[in-house]
């Protein structure tokens, strides 16, 4: 990935009113991979403490789809055809971390796996509690 590139993702992600509401970090910016991470907030948890359904599958959307901008060489937009999310435990944590791959990128369609983390932030450890399948559409 040229710098150039990594800056045009970066600042976009800087840029994202939601992501500024969700306290967002950008971990990690590479060609076909993308992680990001989430402090826990009381409007993102279900009164057991747990993060909502909702929270994780709307991390995997942006998540999946920076990690399928960062396939493309130009700057572009992309949009999401298809999302799934496989819940594989309880997410409990202080944190979700999203890790997501581009499995396949094509001229307009990219496929990308998104595993969701949750974080204990006293002792570092991750605990794998959703992965994800998703496909999207670069329109520009």
């Amino acid at each position: 990935m040229t710098p150039e590139k990594k800056q045009l993702i970066t600042e976009s992600f800087h840029r994202s009113e939601t992501l500024k509401f969700y306290k967002a970090q950008l971990l990690d910016v590479e060609t076909d991979f993308i992680s990001m991470k989430i402090p826990k907030m009381d409007l993102m948890t279900r009164k057991a403490g747990m993060f909502n359904g909702a929270m994780i599958a709307s991390l995997v959307d942006v998540s999946s789809g920076y990690a399928a901008v960062s396939h493309y060489e130009e700057d572009c937009y992309v949009v999401t055809v298809e999302l799934k999310v496989n819940y594989l435990r309880p997410a409990i944590g202080d944190a979700l971390v999203s890790k997501s791959y581009v499995i396949k990128g094509g001229a307009k369609i990219s496929v990308i796996r998104t595993e969701i983390y949750t974080v204990d932030e006293n002792n570092g450890s991750e605990s794998h509690v959703a992965t994800s399948l998703v496909t999207m559409m670069k329109i520009k």
